[in-house]
């Protein structure tokens, strides 16, 4: 798990994988046993806590984020991964094609680099006047590259984008008081273990500074501005469905990657009065979640 175990979202994690495996025949301390780790978004303890899960020769592994999926690919070539909230794991050699993922590892992934292009389209209907946009994340922990491809790519927006890597709280303020030193700016928050796990410093951050935001769902509920995001907890939910299968037989190598098939777009009402700005109506209308 890729969060703090006192994280609320890590508890619904943990407590939503149990009862899918329980409705699917696996009830801990009857007929299986699982051991977990939590990396509270610490890049060493991802890398530490893989070793320790494959040394107990498990009969098959949950890896929850990217850097997790990545940390036990470099332990293991044969013990069965399956993964959550993922993006991209072909661009990042974790599956030879979605389809077919062809080795020790397959799951549910979370986001391709075009999403990041339609959070952009999103954070402009919102807050018309930015004009530059960080793109916040920990190197560490997140592979921003193409990420920032997909954003400059979006056309006609009058909108510069810059990447702003962070690794503490202390950089986090840096970044966001020097996006503030001019008007226009706004934040994309990329989907990263560690901008989530430090999302109460992120949005205070900005709140302080008056920065527009858009990241995952968890950022709108803690005072951000929006999100334009899947259900997490139901996503990492089935990949118990894929342990199922692994337990009784079936190889990763022949379960395809599956994807979100729903998003959905918060917004945080009360911020953006605070900021000074007017959702449209519409797209309060579309909302499947507003804050007030």
């Amino acid at each position: 798990m890729a969060f703090p175990e006192n994280d609320l979202r890590t508890q619904a994690y943990v407590t939503s994988f149990a009862q899918a495996l329980g409705s699917l025949g696996w009830v801990e301390g009857k007929n299986i046993r699982i051991d977990y780790r939590f990396a509270a978004g610490d890049p060493m303890l991802f890398k530490s806590y893989a070793a320790e899960l494959v040394g107990l020769l498990p009969n098959a592994i949950l890896a929850t984020t990217t850097p997790a999926a990545e940390a036990l690919r470099q332990q293991t070539r044969t013990i069965p991964i399956v993964f959550a909230l993922v993006a991209d794991p072909v661009g990042l050699g974790l599956v030879r094609s979605l389809s077919r993922p062809g080795g020790n590892i397959t799951g549910f992934s979370s986001y391709d680099a075009a999403m990041m292009g339609k959070w952009l389209q999103l954070l402009k209907e919102v807050a018309p006047n930015i004009t530059r946009v960080a793109i916040i994340f920990n190197p560490d922990t997140a592979f921003a590259p193409p990420f920032l491809h997909e954003i400059e790519a979006v056309p006609s927006l009058g909108v510069t984008v810059a990447l702003a890597p962070v690794h503490d709280d202390t950089a986090i303020e840096v970044a966001f008081a020097a996006q503030a030193r001019e008007p226009g700016g706004g934040l994309i928050i990329l989907p990263d273990s560690f901008n989530t796990t430090h999302r109460d410093v992120i949005v205070a951050d900005a709140a302080r500074h008056g920065l527009p935001l858009i990241g995952v769902d968890m950022f709108p509920k803690a005072g951000g501005l929006m999100s334009y995001w899947f259900d997490s907890v139901k996503l990492n939910a089935q990949a118990a469905s894929y342990i199922d299968r692994i337990l009784r037989g079936a190889s990763p190598a022949d379960l395809p990657v599956q994807e979100p098939t729903r998003y959905s777009l918060i917004i945080n009402l009360k911020t953006a009065n605070a900021l000074g700005l007017t959702v449209p109506p519409s797209m309060l209308d579309l909302a499947d979640e507003v804050f007030e």
